[in-house]
């Protein structure tokens, strides 16, 4: 089988911005794959890009084998979309706000109908389904667009920021059921702002800045390109960095020590704290430091995240890619009226 996305230096330009600058990635089939990246990273261009509202500038993008533009209809039809927007017609009962999305697609009305009951008891807003969108409760409303995504029966389903701005508890929710989908084959593209998110359901993710792929790798892998913090507290008012540094600079990329009352405390980076504090606690005993406390802490992917995706020049900016990143705007001729809805 194809990969459920395949993209091969895929560009968009935006007059003289590049919002996704030769962007290859691959998501296999069944895969819940995370897209994370700052404000302005591209994230939203490549899905738009990938159910048709935006037309790429170069390069290849495939969903399922199927070009996105060269068989558009076959590409669609696979894709699944709870976008970040509330892009709904106000006016419609959500029941039929459903029907109409199966007939886009060439679902007859009788199974559209059946579709639409089954997938609003599943996210758990089927006793609103005569009810208009602008009723719903914020919460309600993320319900749907998800109810929406899966009336289609898609192979892929996009999440874009699909817990932005609710309660905790439907963020567990919607994550426990997601996480069912992607077990029962489903294969997932989420792109979210919370690490947590994406260290909690993904497989693997992809980091994007400035239109191009800084990394993929799994949760787990990226949270080893980080390092240990030893912390450790010792029964002295005052400790001589010169004097820690000369027990365990060998081992160590920083350390730092502070006062606090009469102890002080000692922090010290390295690769592997669990392997390295028993060297560290021996050499500070032999130095004659009195041992008050121990603490290991790892760097988080929030902070790793962050690491990656710092630049000082950004070439594209929240300001310069908003319409180009968060709703697609910047092409608005190429907007599919059924890609929309």
């Amino acid at each position: 089988m194809p990969p459920a996305i395949e993209t091969v230096d895929l560009v968009k330009e935006y007059g003289d911005l590049r919002a996704l600058q030769e962007l290859s990635l691959t998501v296999e089939e069944g895969e819940f794959f995370g897209l994370l990246g700052p404000n302005g990273a591209g994230k939203t261009t490549f899905i738009n890009t990938l159910v048709g509202l935006v037309r790429k500038t170069g390069g290849e993008a495939r969903v399922f084998g199927q070009d996105v533009e060269d068989d558009y209809r076959q590409a669609r039809d696979a894709i699944g979309l709870a976008p970040q927007e509330f892009n709904v017609d106000r006016f419609f009962p959500i029941k039929e706000v459903l029907i109409h999305k199966a007939g886009y697609h060439g679902i007859p009305k009788d199974e559209a109908a059946d579709r639409a009951d089954e997938v609003l008891k599943r996210v758990g807003i089927y006793d609103k389904r005569d009810e208009r969108f602008d009723w719903l409760s914020g919460g309600m409303k993320r319900r749907l667009l998800l109810a929406r995504a899966l009336v289609t029966d898609p192979d892929l389903l996009i999440l874009d920021e699909p817990t932005a701005g609710v309660d905790v508890q439907l963020r567990h929710d919607l994550w426990e059921l997601v996480t069912e989908l992607n077990e029962e084959g489903t294969t997932i593209l989420l792109t979210t702002h919370y690490i947590e998110e994406a260290e909690r359901l993904c497989d693997r993710v992809a980091i994007m800045n400035e239109g191009r792929k800084v990394t993929v790798a799994t949760p787990d892998e990226l949270k080893q390109r980080g390092t240990d913090t030893i912390s450790v507290r010792l029964e002295s008012p005052s400790v001589a960095t010169r004097t820690v540094e000369n027990e365990v600079g060998v081992y160590a990329h920083d350390v730092s020590t502070t006062a606090a009352g009469d102890r002080s405390e000692v922090q010290v980076r390295v690769d592997d704290g669990g392997s390295t504090a028993p060297k560290l606690l021996h050499d500070l005993e032999e130095a004659g430091y009195e041992i008050a406390d121990l603490e290991i802490s790892r760097t988080s992917l929030e902070e790793i995240f962050v690491d990656l995706t710092r630049s000082e020049d950004r070439t594209v900016t929240r300001s310069s890619a908003a319409s180009a990143d968060d709703d697609g705007s910047g092409d608005e001729q190429e907007r599919e009226q059924e890609g929309v809805a």
